[in-house]
């Protein structure tokens, strides 16, 4: 309740500054019949407002249960081999660019370096207000078509590769998790080293025996910390678990045959023989520097438009 109550206040501070600032421009635009160079004020004042005005609407749609919570989220490397684990580093990239656009920091807590490149997978946590709600329509099949650069006959391949995002579950949320429940193991990491990976053996693997959920954390230097990152993993995708199953009991309650597929494909990527990005829940494109600059982390657009879609 206490989170929710700032949550609200916050948000009709934010509606006040704006409808301050509408004043204020309005005043300023009177003033510019008599002199010039307040003109170009008012047209920045007025841009500068239209992405505020949008940002406090997009948070009127994030009000899911753990919409404000921290993320943490996956990318496993999917059909596709080494052109696969490369596509799961341009989409961390992509996801990278994003959050430091947009103020969240963002932390790797898990990392497997591919064979030959890229990576098969990496685990990182995204951290800031909303950073769950923003992202939490991410999760399934991102398709990538391109020309390879791994390919000596220049041939078209297509890659996959699928992201899971939970959000990160605070400590007001009782999650029960026995300890003779859990498999423990430590191992010395396996990424491709470099700023992001230890080189000790303190990376730790747990498994949660009856619901053979693993997870790892290996960035950290310190055995305790990796472990206590491993749990938080573990202890959203527990809770993740029993979401999925009070969903299905009530589905099958209300005789709602509606299939809920986490693996489906949600948005193709297309950089040969045009360039175009499109989302196959909402049908948005982006095309030709448009479709470049989402995989430079402009993905604002499919995150309103999805959230918009999910209402």
């Amino acid at each position: 309740m206490k989170q929710e109550k700032q949550q609200v206040e916050t948000q009709s501070k934010r509606v006040r500054e704006i409808e301050e600032e509408i004043e204020t421009l309005l005043e300023l635009d009177e003033l510019s019949n008599e002199d010039e160079s307040i003109k170009n004020d008012v047209k920045e004042g007025v841009e500068s407002l239209k992405h505020r005005i949008e940002d406090v609407e997009i948070k009127v749609f994030l009000s899911d249960k753990h919409d404000s919570n921290n993320a943490i989220a996956t990318i496993h490397s999917g059909a596709g081999g080494t052109e696969a684990c490369d596509w799961v580093s341009m989409l961390f990239r992509m996801y990278s660019m994003w959050a430091e656009r947009n103020g969240f920091s963002l932390e790797i807590m898990d990392i497997q370096a591919g064979d030959e490149a890229g990576l098969k997978s990496i685990t990182f946590s995204v951290k800031g207000e909303f950073a769950y709600g923003y992202l939490k329509n991410e999760n399934g099949v991102h398709r990538l078509v391109r020309i390879s650069p791994f390919d000596a006959n220049k041939r078209r391949h297509t890659s996959f590769a699928s992201v899971s995002v939970l959000p990160e579950i605070n400590d007001d949320v009782e999650i029960n998790i026995n300890l003779d429940d859990l498999k423990i193991d430590t191992f010395r990491a396996s990424g491709a080293g470099g700023q992001h990976v230890n080189k000790t053996d303190s990376a730790i693997r747990i498994t949660h025996i009856p619901t053979g959920i693993v997870v790892s954390c290996q960035n950290e230097r310190s055995q305790y910390k990796n472990k206590s990152f491993a749990m938080k993993i573990l202890k959203s995708k527990l809770y993740q678990l029993e979401e999925e199953k009070k969903k299905k009991r009530m589905n099958d309650l209300t005789g709602d045959k509606k299939k809920i597929e986490w693996g489906s494909q949600i948005r193709s990527y297309v950089l040969h023989p045009y360039k175009m990005v499109k989302d196959h829940r909402t049908n948005l494109e982006k095309k030709d520097m448009a479709a470049l600059a989402v995989l430079n982390g402009e993905i604002e657009d499919f995150i309103k438009e999805e959230l918009k879609n999910g209402l």
